[in-house]
Parts: C-alpha cells; sequence; structure tokens
C-alpha cells in the first residue's frame, strides 16, 4: 500500500516556465492542504520571481539542491520538458516521494511502465497532470452526455489551433520526437485523453502529422488523429499551431442533437494574468462563449459548467491520505502515450 501522507502535503516544485509558474505554483499556492516549500529553477529572472511571489519557499538553482531536501518534503512536482521526466520521477521515487509529472508524462510508454512498477514497488504514489479534464467545455460536455441531450453520440471533433508562425519561444521548438517534442506528445495528450475519458478503449487508430516550423529538425507542428472506440464512437482530434484560421474546440453530433463550443477555456489565461484560483470569479465562462446545443435553425446556448484545474490538487491529497484514487492513474496516462506511439510509427 502506499504510504499515506499527514498534514500538509509538503512540496517541491521543479521548473518555473509556463508549466511550473502559471499552473502549478498557483494551484499549490492556493489549497490549503498543501505548502509550496522548495522551486527549482536555474534562471535568475524566474529565480527572483518565485522568490517575490512564494516567500515562503526556498529556491534552489538545481533538482539537486531540493534533493539534498527530499527529507524535508512528500511531493514533487515536475513542471519540466519531458526528456527531464524520468530521471528526475525516478530519482524522486527513490527517495520516497509522491510525483506528479505534467504530460506528456515520459517520452516512451516503456519508460512510464518502468516508473509506475517503481513507484508501486516503492509504495508512493505517481500521477499525470492531465489539467484539461477539468476545463470548463470538457466539464459541460461531459454533463451533456450524461444527460443524453444529444441522443447516441456518432462523431466528436476536438481541436487545439491557435496561430502562432513564430513558435513558442521555449523548448518546444526545436525539440525532437525523441525528445518528447511535437504537437501530438504536447496538446494530443489531452485531446486524446479526452476522448478516451468520454469514449472509452480504441481500438482503431490513424494518424498524420507535418512539420510547418522554421527548425526542419524539430517533431511536428501540425496533427491529425481519428480514433475509432470500441463504443463505435468515431473521434478526429486536430492540432495545430500555426492555423491561420481555427476551427471549432468542439463539435459533437449525436442522432438527435449537436453541440459546437468556439475558444478556448479561460484557466490558463486568468492564472497567467495573476488570478488566484481562489477566486470566486475564476473559472467562470461568460455567456458570449458558450457552446450551442440543438439542430440547425433551433440550438440554444447552454450554461457552462465552472473550470475546475483546482480539482485535480484536490483529489491527489485525498488520494496521498488514503482516502480516494488518483486524480489520473499512470496506467491512463500509458494508454494516451500509447495511441501517440502507433501514429508517431506510420505518420
Amino acid at each position: 500500500m502506499p504510504k499515506a501522507a499527514t498534514g500538509r502535503i509538503r512540496t517541491g516544485l521543479v521548473g518555473f516556465g509556463i508549466s511550473g509558474s502559471v499552473f502549478h505554483a498557483p494551484l499549490l499556492a492556493a489549497d490549503p492542504d498543501y505548502s509550496l516549500d522548495v522551486i527549482v529553477t536555474a534562471d535568475p529572472r524566474r529565480a527572483a520571481e518565485a522568490a517575490r511571489r512564494y516567500p515562503g519557499a526556498r529556491v534552489v538553482p538545481t533538482p539537486a539542491a531540493m534533493f539534498a531536501l527530499a527529507g524535508e518534503l512528500d511531493l514533487l512536482v515536475l513542471g519540466t520538458p519531458p526528456l527531464t521526466h524520468f530521471d528526475l520521477a525516478g530519482t524522486a521515487i527513490a527517495r520516497g516521494l509522491h510525483v506528479v509529472v505534467d504530460k506528456p508524462f515520459v517520452t516512451t510508454s516503456a519508460q512510464g511502465e518502468e516508473l509506475a512498477g517503481r513507484a508501486s514497488d516503492a509504495g508512493v504514489q505517481l500521477t499525470v497532470f492531465q489539467n484539461r479534464r477539468w476545463d470548463a467545455d470538457f466539464l459541460t460536455l461531459q454533463r451533456l452526455i450524461r444527460e443524453r441531450a444529444l441522443g447516441e453520440i456518432r462523431t466528436f471533433e476536438s481541436r487545439f489551433e491557435w496561430w502562432r508562425p513564430e513558435g513558442f519561444g521555449n523548448w518546444r521548438d526545436t525539440a525532437t520526437l525523441a525528445e518528447g517534442g511535437g504537437i501530438l506528445h504536447d496538446l494530443g495528450a489531452h485531446l486524446i485523453d479526452q476522448a478516451i475519458r468520454l469514449f472509452g478503449t480504441v481500438e482503431e487508430i490513424h494518424g498524420e502529422t507535418a512539420n510547418h516550423g522554421p527548425y526542419p529538425d524539430s517533431a511536428e507542428t501540425e496533427a491529425f488523429v481519428s480514433l475509432r472506440h470500441e463504443s463505435g464512437v468515431r473521434s478526429r482530434l486536430w492540432m495545430n499551431g500555426m492555423a491561420a484560421r481555427v476551427g471549432p474546440r468542439f463539435h459533437v453530433l449525436g442522432s438527435t442533437a449537436g453541440y459546437t463550443k468556439w475558444g478556448l477555456d479561460s484557466q490558463e489565461p486568468a492564472l497567467a494574468a495573476g488570478m488566484s484560483p481562489s477566486d470566486p470569479a475564476y473559472g467562470i465562462e461568460s455567456q458570449d462563449s458558450w457552446g450551442v446545443l440543438g439542430i440547425d435553425g433551433a440550438t440554444e446556448p447552454v450554461p457552462a459548467e465552472k473550470g475546475a484545474y483546482p480539482s485535480f490538487y484536490t483529489q491527489l491529497a485525498t488520494a496521498l491520505r488514503g482516502e480516494g484514487p488518483l486524480p489520473v492513474s499512470p496506467a491512463e496516462s500509458l494508454e494516451v502515450l500509447r495511441v501517440i506511439e502507433k501514429i508517431h510509427a506510420f505518420a
């Protein structure tokens, strides 16, 4: 049995780029179940910002400096590029720490299987930050499916697209496939995970990838994935960082109605702008961004569920205390990785 945490969960965060500073640190700091004790970043500017925003945390320049403090921690959160995940998570597990790994988990499913086995043997918990399970629009769509508001679902279309021809300006622009790079690893890990959560196990996979970026040796900047689930539903997923015109976020067709939603969830920009997850306005979608349900000529806006990224850490705290399941199991993330690997094998 995994060891159970008691009291506040003492946490170390490795990385203070977008993942660490926008997502993990604000969510951890706003949750009374956690204390943010150590932040790792080698960048002097980021270190100064981390110290300013989280004065109660020690800011250290290397993972080695943080691991020297492992006896004072319960949990390690990895907000670093995927190439680093296997070694850092493995070291944390060996030190007896529970681990949160940002998606896409690791670069190969074989690495993921090994880490899951090590965590089980060490009696610690290992989970993956699939925060898009708590997007407002995804929670809304789950509710509509539960209520059978569309009848029998036939096709599910999901897109993450934007116009960014200059790239991200970080490691994502140049990372190779072997390094866990590419939009299929990055955004595909979210879209495939959402499709499986909605419609179950995949039995047929087709995929296409292309690199239209300025770095010809890097992984793909565009991908299309078609999945046929055992349930009979067909999921069609698009990822594109260079889309001069974007499509709908969701377009779902059922036997009695369809649901279409434009625009991305508001939680990331809200967190990036400094909104606290504890703010009453956090996660509330404006009415002009709601999706619509119905048939052509007779549609109605659907009130959006409240976006809930904090739920990941709420559920994790429950699991670490031995009172419930992990918010995301390693097996679920391995299932996603295997789909991605099959697409890369023939794309």
